[in-house]
């Protein structure tokens, strides 16, 4: 059997995950307000490569799992990353007014609603993954909930909040990406290894790859807010520097980015030839899909 190219991948799994995502926020919430409802399907369903997804599906099929035992996870995931920039958006935080080429959240529903959904979508992720029939539901409510709160993405929040680009060192800086970001899509390989129920080893060596694609998924985002415009990216550009962020760019200018990014694509290329067959093609070609994107 040939594994599909990563355009493909990524196209596919758009179609199946926004049915997924569209199954469980329209499913039973009858008696959530219909304005909650509603900032909650803006935030979730407006569009994204459902890059996070689609790295749980990948991993999933890779140790034998199909798409009925991938979809709690990959809706989970979607749900945390949605809230985490409905979040991100507020005034109080990054503050700002657009989100994939349109009004952010809080410019649409207010500041008030555009943080209450963003707890729902938090607080469905949880429910999503309890709900589902898998043994392992558990130890995935307990990985995602490690990656997304005060050790994962949340503390590295605080950490991206307390720093100055001005003088944040490297070692600093990636502890914060590694965190904020990375957490995040190095559980979503975890979880796709998981609900595939591959071994142990195999399931901390999905975590690993994560970790090394999500370094190289930051270091391109610090890149982009430099180069990119506003049109490619569906968000403001120029907005790190500005604001003194603590980014790679900062600490390692432009070119030392480029070869950070590099350095980490070709870590990730060595699980995905280490783990061979049919799907290692697909996933080293999704090392260089990160490693290429304009947005």
């Amino acid at each position: 059997m040939s594994a599909p190219s990563i355009e493909d991948w990524l196209s596919d799994t758009q179609a199946w995950v926004e049915n997924e995502l569209e199954r469980q926020l329209r499913g039973d919430r009858a008696e959530a307000p219909s304005s909650l409802k509603d900032a909650m399907e803006y935030a979730v369903l407006g569009g994204g490569k459902r890059f996070r997804a689609a790295l749980v599906r990948l991993v999933g099929r890779w140790w034998g799992a199909d798409d009925a035992a991938c979809g709690a996870p990959a809706v989970a995931v979607e749900l945390i990353h949605a809230y985490s920039l409905v979040h991100d958006d507020l005034p109080c935080m990054d503050d700002d007014d657009w989100r994939r080429g349109r009004p952010s959240c809080h410019k649409r529903f207010g500041e008030a609603n555009a943080l209450l959904a963003g707890d729902a979508l938090q607080t469905k992720a949880f429910e999503v993954l309890a709900r589902s029939a898998a043994p392992c539901a558990a130890e995935a409510v307990l990985a995602l909930a490690r990656a997304s709160g005060d050790s994962g993405m949340v503390g590295g929040q605080v950490l991206d909040l307390a720093m100055s680009g001005d003088s944040a060192l490297r070692g600093e800086v990636e502890r914060m990406h590694a965190m904020k970001t990375g957490a995040l899509i190095a559980v979503s390989a975890e979880l796709g290894a998981l609900f595939a129920n591959a071994p142990r080893a195999q399931r901390a060596e999905a975590r690993e790859w994560g970790q090394s694609l999500g370094k190289c998924f930051q270091a391109v985002d610090d890149l982009l807010d430099v180069t990119a415009d506003k049109a490619a990216l569906g968000k403001t550009p120029g907005k790190d520097a500005a604001q003194h962020k603590p980014t790679l760019v900062a600490v390692l200018g432009l070119e030392g980015t480029r070869r950070y990014a590099e350095e980490h694509a070709e870590r990730a290329r060595a699980v995905a030839r280490q783990w061979g067959g049919p799907w290692s093609a697909t996933g080293l070609q999704m090392v260089d899909f990160l490693l290429q994107r304009r947005s």
